[in-house]
């Protein structure tokens, strides 16, 4: 299959865990932290919060898969991806004096161990900042491409920069927000919000540089959009429920997600991406 983005030059990441066929080891939260993270997805709440839950409650054993670049066509397109943020983030951190630490992106089937609990594939792709690494289940593409009605690269390349959003946040300290305010077990919900939207700009971000690569061809920003578009709060849960329920809201609306992942692309610039302080978002 041809690949409309241009990234046949660019370097693939060695920062690629592939634990695909292994299934699950060890001990850990089991059947029902499983359970409990999908009622919490249908319910509209963030699945990670009931996984810190559980995770509480058994902590997960150590899971180890094969370290370097995959070597199928899939494996080694996100495996580009992740060097393609890597190249562009280190550089905007080096502007700012800072340096960057890349994370580690874990394929997987099914169910695996991570610090933050056990991953399931139902969940969608997400980042662990207890052990900095993203887990991607790659069937969450044919999901993006059939269920969602969102195809094309770019926006499979969408959703790894979205999760390494999330390792930027981590990286300067944003991820103490969220902590606090479910500390508080107040206003977590619109802090979650506020969270994913900033990842999905900075993902804008990535594209921006990306697009200067000339890694991008035309279409390409029309997918991330559809993308966002199409796993924004208010349509998966017209999908899931037949309703909207604006309170239970973590990633925000397709809107939102649109909006504020075309900030970072048009501009470039992660300071354009301050969520927290913006009055309507």
């Amino acid at each position: 299959m041809r690949r409309s983005m241009e990234l046949g030059n660019q370097r693939a990441s060695g920062n690629v865990e592939d634990r695909r066929g292994m299934g699950m080891v060890g001990g850990g939260i089991g059947v029902g932290g499983i359970v409990i993270a999908l009622i919490a997805y249908f319910l509209g709440v963030d699945p990670r919060m009931a996984l810190n839950v559980a995770e509480q409650v058994a902590p997960p054993a150590q899971q180890q898969g094969r370290q370097g670049t995959p070597s199928d066509e899939m494996g080694q397109f996100v495996a580009k991806v992740l060097g393609s943020t890597e190249d562009v983030w280190t550089k905007v951190f080096e502007r700012s004096g800072a340096q960057y630490r890349p994370p580690t992106l874990v394929l997987y089937d099914g169910l695996t161990r991570t610090a933050c609990g056990t991953g399931q594939a139902a969940m969608g792709p997400f980042y662990c900042p207890n052990d900095e690494k993203l887990y991607v289940d790659l069937s969450f593409y044919r999901d993006l491409q059939n269920r969602f009605h969102a195809p094309g690269d770019f926006a499979e390349a969408y959703v790894v920069a979205h999760e390494v959003g999330h390792h930027v946040q981590k990286l300067t300290g944003q991820f103490r927000r969220l902590e606090v305010a479910r500390g508080r077990a107040q206003g977590a919900s619109g802090v979650s919000v506020r969270m994913e939207l900033q990842a999905d700009c900075y993902a804008g971000v990535w594209g921006h540089y990306a697009g200067m690569m000339n890694e991008l061809d035309p279409g390409d920003l029309q997918e991330a959009l559809n993308a966002a578009t199409a796993i924004g709060d208010d349509r998966l849960q017209q999908q899931t429920q037949g309703r909207v329920v604006p309170e239970s809201f973590t990633h925000g609306t397709s809107a939102q997600r649109t909006r504020w992942f075309k900030r970072g692309f048009d501009s470039g610039r992660p300071q354009d991406c301050d969520t927290f302080s913006a009055a309507s978002l």
